[in-house]
This record gives structure tokens, sequence and C-alpha cells, in this order.
């Protein structure tokens, strides 16, 4: 089945049916045409009282640059639920154009299991990155003009860290600079971000209703003064006009799977830069509406689950039943030294040297409390020898497993695995933080170093130690670490496979605050906040057919 290809549209229901069957009222949706829609926050309210389902994360073992499927894999997971009459939602973020034209194209999942309408939901969608890169560039703009027009607040032009941003991976937007000429300001170098790594997007992922908004938006830090002094985006006196774009972008977007059933999918923060999962209002509706809510986690287990567990439960209050650890015999041959070129093609002896980093990635789940199940997203490329290893793998691990067909087969290529998870989910572990927020930000950094890396040696410059004294002398101090690192690899060096060696050194480079969003950001080495295009980006091969179908993706 193409990519793209979307069911006809008498196989697509209308999303008030949609809504419907998922215990939605008809005045708690606002309709985007007819097979999306915006819930409404009321739906929060009236959900207050019910008991809460059993959350089902979907992590997975550290990808390689086309992905494993883990997008697929929860929507298989949630449709399977489904079949078997359980309740499932599946809460999912929003694509970003970036990825989507760069290296990995769609991110609604594949074949038959994916979020409908496709081409819609990767293309602008209901316009909140529109909305987000917006508000964003709103408040660059006013505090530029600011220091245009007297500069009151003594703001040092060179010590400005708002970044403008945009959707779209572009590297010439890494350093550029800005107020050249005359009457265009003050000149300066800055940089861009892409959107769905900018701080007003992990501000309304972790907002909890409009006001929380826009007192988040009112604390982030823009710059700093002269001497030292933080400013904020209050002090600019502009939050009200960013909530006032946020408006509509705060509230989730509904749509469903290629089974008819219910799929929300709302923000999207790069695991690999921010908190790495869907806005905490989606999930707690999800958690409202169904007995099993699926909700994937970006990248590895490290990074989108680390930040679930110790950033996004934690502000949200919940816990997780279970965790879906997505691994491919793709994945494990690379991690067991194959190259990329190669790992497309059966090779049980580079399988095998694999499995230690997807027992690295269950570690890291238990160490939090939280059951894992493994998940062998098939690609009709393992060999029967493979699949049996990982099989065996699991049973010596003590760990369930199932293989996943979801692309080919849907729901029902997913069975096993669902009941794999309620038997998981319906044990009834809890959730443990890594870390007490207590701990001094270095603290924090070695613990999730040591524990989710397995890195002993962790050094962080001058520039970082200095930061870290500086943000607790300012009261941040209590605040969770968001780790910045490269996804390609357990640790920070993207060039190290399988588990890397306890002896590393892993170099934390510099912190930040993301004052609004609530946590520190440490930035390991070789990070950008703006990706790149590859050689030859997906966006060189997509067409449009004359009946405006795409193709090429």
């Amino acid at each position: 089945m193409p990519l793209l290809e979307i069911p006809p549209v008498d196989r697509m229901r209308p999303i008030g049916e949609v809504a419907e069957e998922t215990g939605i009222l008809p005045e708690e949706i606002e309709h985007y045409g007819r097979y999306m829609a915006k819930l409404k926050l009321s739906l929060l309210e009236r959900l207050g009282p019910r008991p809460d389902g059993r959350l089902v994360l979907v992590t997975a073992m550290t990808p390689t640059k086309a992905g494993e499927g883990k997008t697929t894999v929860a929507i298989g997971l949630s449709q399977a639920l489904n079949r078997t009459g359980r309740h499932s939602v599946v809460v999912l973020r929003e694509p970003s154009l970036g990825p989507m034209f760069g290296t990995k194209g769609v991110g609604t999942g594949g074949g038959r299991a994916r979020v409908v309408p496709t081409m819609d939901i990767n293309l602008h969608f209901t316009g909140d990155l529109y909305a987000v890169a917006s508000a964003n560039n709103l408040a660059a703009a006013v505090m530029d003009n600011h220091i245009t027009r007297g500069n009151e607040l003594l703001i040092d032009p060179n010590r400005v860290v708002w970044r403008r941003c945009l959707d779209v991976s572009d590297r010439g937007l890494r350093s550029v600079v800005t107020g050249i000429g005359p009457g265009t300001g003050v000149t300066r170098t800055d940089s861009f971000t892409i959107s769905a790594a900018s701080e007003v997007m992990a501000m309304l992922c972790m907002a909890t209703d409009i006001a929380d908004l826009e007192r988040r938006l009112g604390d982030a830090i823009v710059a700093y003064t002269y001497r030292g002094k933080p400013i904020r985006i209050r002090d600019l006196h502009v939050q009200g006009s960013m909530a006032f774009l946020l408006k509509d972008a705060i509230r989730p977007n509904l749509v469903q799977t290629v089974e008819n059933t219910a799929a929300i999918v709302h923000g999207g923060p790069f695991a690999n830069i921010a908190h790495g999962t869907a806005s905490l209002i989606s999930i707690r509706m999800a958690r409202g509406l169904a007995d099993y809510p699926v909700v994937e986690a970006g990248f590895g287990s490290e990074l989108g689950a680390e930040k679930f567990f110790n950033i996004v439960a934690r502000a949200g209050e919940f816990g997780v039943a279970a965790a879906v650890v997505v691994a491919s015999a793709r994945a494990l041959r690379y991690q067991g030294g194959v190259p990329h070129s190669a790992a497309d093609r059966p090779d049980p002896a580079a399988l095998e040297r694999g499995l230690p980093n997807l027992a690295r990635h269950l570690e890291n789940v238990r160490t939090h409390g939280v059951l894992p199940v493994i998940a062998l997203n098939l690609y009709g490329d393992e060999s029967g020898d493979e699949i049996e290893a990982v099989r065996a793998f699991a049973e010596a691990e003590g760990v369930p497993f199932a293989t996943v067909d979801a692309y080919r087969r849907g729901g029902e290529g997913a069975l096993e695995l669902a009941e794999r998870v309620v038997e998981t989910a319906d044990a009834g572990a809890g959730l443990r933080f890594l870390y007490d927020l207590d701990m001094h930000i270095e603290g924090k950094i070695r613990r999730i170093v040591g524990a989710m890396y397995g890195v002993g040696n962790v050094v962080l410059t001058g520039r970082a130690r200095e930061r870290a004294k500086q943000l607790e002398s300012w009261g941040f101090g209590r605040l969770p670490v968001c780790m910045a690192k490269s996804p390609f690899s357990l640790c920070h060096d993207p060039k190290v496979r399988g588990v890397p060696d306890p002896d590393l050194v892993c170099t934390v480079q510099d912190l930040s605050v993301s004052a609004g969003a609530g946590f520190i950001v440490a930035y390991t080495e070789n990070v950008n906040l703006m990706p790149g295009l590859p050689a030859h980006p997906i966006a060189e091969r997509i067409f449009l057919t004359m009946d405006g179908s795409v193709g090429g993706i």
C-alpha cells in the first residue's frame, strides 16, 4: 500500500461519529472540515470525575536514521486494543515539515496503521505549527523593536537567547546577522530554530489550560541585560498577544485511524532537544476517555521515555502502566556493527551482537519502575532465525514479546502485542522518578547520563558549570533536566553503536533554562536546534497528480 494512499471517502467516517463513539459530546468539538476537529477544553472539566485509563507508553531501542516504525506500532496497538473490545485512543505528536521534506517522510504511521486524512495532517493540519511560529516570532519582533527604540530594559543585544523559528529544515539559518542596513534596527548575530524545537512549542505542550499557557509565556526568558539580569516575555508585555495567537492551537486535534478508531494528534516537541511527546492536555483527555490510552514518545528510551517519566508524568501527576519498546531487525543489525547500506539484509550474527542495545533500553524502562514489553516490528526482511533469536532473548530477560505486522495487517497484525500489553498493564506496576528535584543540576545530569546512557564519566565545561551555579542562584535549581543529544546512539556520540563503554566521557557543553516550559536544557556535543537537509532530500521526489494525490514519498 503506497504510504500516502488514503482510504476512499466512504471508508473514512465523519469525525463527529468518531467523537461520539469515543465518548465526546457534539458541543465539545469544533469541526475543521469533515474529518478533523478541535477538542474544546471543556471536555477536561466533564471528564474530571472519571477514573483514568491505564497509560501505555510506546518507546524504542536506538533507532536508525530511517526510524523503526514506532508511530506505526503505536497506531496498530491502539487499533488492536479496540478490536479486542478494550477502548483505546492513540496520542501522537503533530508532524513537522522539516523531517517530512528532509529524511524521514510523513509522521502519521504507515500502511494499514495510519492516522487519516494523512495528507492534511502532514501538510499544515489545523495550523498549530503556524500559530507556534507566529507567537514565537512576535516575541522576537517586539524585543528587537524595544532594543531599537531606546532599550529601556537595557537588553544586551549580544545576550539575546530567543530565536526566531520556522517549520522547515534550513542549515543556512543556523547563523545569521539581523538589522543590517539603515532603518532596520540594531545589527546583531542570531540564529533560527525549527518550530518544533522552540520553547513556545514546549510551553504549549506543558500547559494545562489557556491561563497556565499565558503564565508560562510570561515566564520565558528572551535575553539578559548588560548586568546579566534575565528579561522575560512579561517584561515586554506581549504574553497576552502570544496566548491570543495560540488560543486555538492549545486545543488538541481529533482525527481517526484507517480503522476508524480515535486518534488525538497534538503538539510536536522534538525528543532530542525538548521533551518529545504530545501535549499534556491531549494525554489527560485520552486518559479520561480510554481504558488504554497509547502515547508515543520520541526516539529511544534514553530520550523520549526518560523525559516522559521525569518531566511529563511528573508534571501531570500520572503513572505509566506499561512501556512498549519497539525494536526492528534492521536496528539490531545496525547496532551489531552492520553499515546502514547492509542493515536491511538478514544477518543473524550481527543481530545477536545488537541485542545488548535492546537490553539497555529494557533496563532504562525498568529503572523507572515500569514493566516493558518488546515489540519486534516486522519489515519483511527478517529471517526466521532472527525472529527466534529476539524471542529467546526476551524470554531470557523475562520480558513479554510479540511480533508486530501492523503496516500490512493493521490492528490484526498487533493483536498478540495487545494481549501482552494488557497483561502487563493490568499487573499494576508504578512509576519511579530517576532523580529528586532537590538534587543540584549537575547531580541530575550525572544521574541521567549514568543510569540511561551507561556512561560514568560526565564532564561539564567551565561555561556549563558557571551556568548551573547561575541558574540555581536564580531559583531554577528544582527544575527537571531535559538532555539535548544525538538520538542515534545511547550516548551523546552518534558514532557509538551498541552499548557505550562505561569509561566514555560525556561532555555537557552548555545549559539553558526553558523557564516557561519548566525545565533546564543540558546540551551535549553536536546538537543543532535547526536541522539541515540531506544531499538529496525527500522534497526533490514529491509530485502531485492531476487529481491532487501525492506521490514520491
